[in-house]
């Protein structure tokens, strides 16, 4: 990384661009060596994400994690944020909350940071907005988009939809670290990221009771993360977004389409902006 990093202040975004083990089947079917790197409209995943990033007035600095950094960093589509002072590429490890926190405590990244993925490019500046805006003063925030705010932009959408009183939500790869006190909960999710698509796993890896609530459908979602951070004495909170593509990122064949689609103005999510979310 390079050492002028050090001399910003403000936000760092943290772009998770690494390998799963046994490598990812859309990188396979597309022939790309990593995921990072498939080709979406035109230029590799990571540069629509690293772009929007760059280009946003509170973005101060931004960290690429993988394993190949070089294999990224070498790539034409990346050229130019190699001359970027502001970004820097870190070797991560085989774990997501491992790596983070390896990034935090030696000191690469300071809060507060934004952490999002490589897959997630459909990101703007708009999102970012919403994001940010919501996330102001929480110690941990994450971004979510609730099914009816979907499926009335994106009917044929499919999802991983978590249930809760009074709606069903899907995450939007978006994550606020706002200060040290969240260091616990990286290592609390270094024992359930494996189960990451399964939602459940993942509330009850908070508690017997929140997992009860969760089930029986006695906490809205704002309620649930509330509480789960509460436990670690945190601010935490969920963001609704408003932007129905907030949480298409692109895992399958499918989303790969759609991404190329919106990002080539074929379709547009024509109801996100009337249908409102949260409470």
């Amino acid at each position: 990384m390079d050492s002028n990093l050090n001399t910003y202040s403000g936000i760092t975004a943290i772009i998770l661009a690494g390998s799963r083990p046994g490598g990812d089947p859309l990188a396979q079917a597309m022939g790309a060596p990593v995921k990072a790197l498939i080709p979406v409209a035109g230029q590799v995943m990571l540069a629509h994400v690293a772009q929007t990033l760059a280009t946003h007035p509170r973005i101060a600095r931004i960290l690429v994690l993988a394993q190949q950094t070089d294999m990224l960093s070498g790539h034409p589509d990346m050229a130019w944020a190699t001359t970027d002072v502001r970004i820097g590429f870190v070797t991560s490890g085989s774990g997501i909350s491992s790596s983070l926190s390896a990034v935090l405590n030696d000191g690469k990244a300071r809060y507060p940071v934004l952490v999002t993925t490589a897959d997630n490019v459909l990101l703007n500046h708009a999102m970012l907005d919403s994001f940010l805006t919501g996330s102001d003063g929480a110690d941990l925030a994450v971004a979510m988009v609730e099914q009816r705010v979907l499926l009335a932009a994106f009917p044929r959408s499919r999802r991983t939809w978590l249930k809760f009183r009074g709606g069903a939500w899907s995450g939007a790869n978006l994550f606020w670290l706002g200060n040290g006190q969240v260091k616990p909960l990286l290592d609390l999710w270094q024992g359930v990221e494996q189960d990451r698509k399964k939602g459940m796993k993942i509330v009850g890896a908070f508690g017997p009771l929140l997992l009860l609530g969760a089930l029986l459908r006695l906490l809205d979602i704002h309620q649930a993360v509330a509480r789960a951070g509460r436990r670690f004495g945190l601010a935490a909170r969920v963001v609704a977004m408003p932007q129905a593509e907030a949480c298409i990122d692109v895992d399958k064949m499918d989303d790969l389409d759609l991404a190329e689609r919106i990002l080539a103005g074929q379709i547009r999510p024509h109801s996100s902006s009337t249908v409102q979310s949260g409470p």
